[in-house]
């Protein structure tokens, strides 16, 4: 079982940036694939970025390619999504979410999610 805390989110012009951070519980987190995903209003939710346990790998949606950044700190059971150039279609609520032994961008193959932090680009 894992529990997972976002922070970081909030209000940003147009070209700003966004640090958030998530937070989980558990001894065993670097067993885990860690996800950012979003979801804008009336939108499905969709992939950011992903990174494996040892945080060898990682991969960004090409929409947030060269912007976005996601990276792990294995001793302090964080994941952090780095936001740079933020634009208003990055709006949206961003989740972190985790999978254990499995690398996937897919949402539904994720086993747990945090409650999500709100992240509003103004034009």
């Amino acid at each position: 079982q894992v529990q997972l805390v976002e922070s970081g989110g909030g209000l940003v012009q147009a070209g700003g940036s966004l640090r958030l951070s998530c937070a989980a519980s558990g001894r065993t987190f670097s067993r885990y694939t860690m996800g950012w995903f979003r979801q804008a209003p009336g939108k499905e939710r969709e992939f950011v970025a992903t990174i494996s346990g040892s945080g060898a790998l990682r991969t960004h949606a090409d929409s947030v390619k060269g912007r976005f950044t996601i990276s792990r700190d294995n001793a302090k059971n964080t994941v952090a999504l780095q936001m740079n150039s933020l634009k208003p279609e990055d709006t949206a609520v961003y989740f972190c979410a985790a999978v254990e032994r499995s690398w996937t961008t897919r949402v539904y193959e994720y086993e747990y999610w945090g409650q999500g932090t709100q992240v509003t680009v103004s034009s």
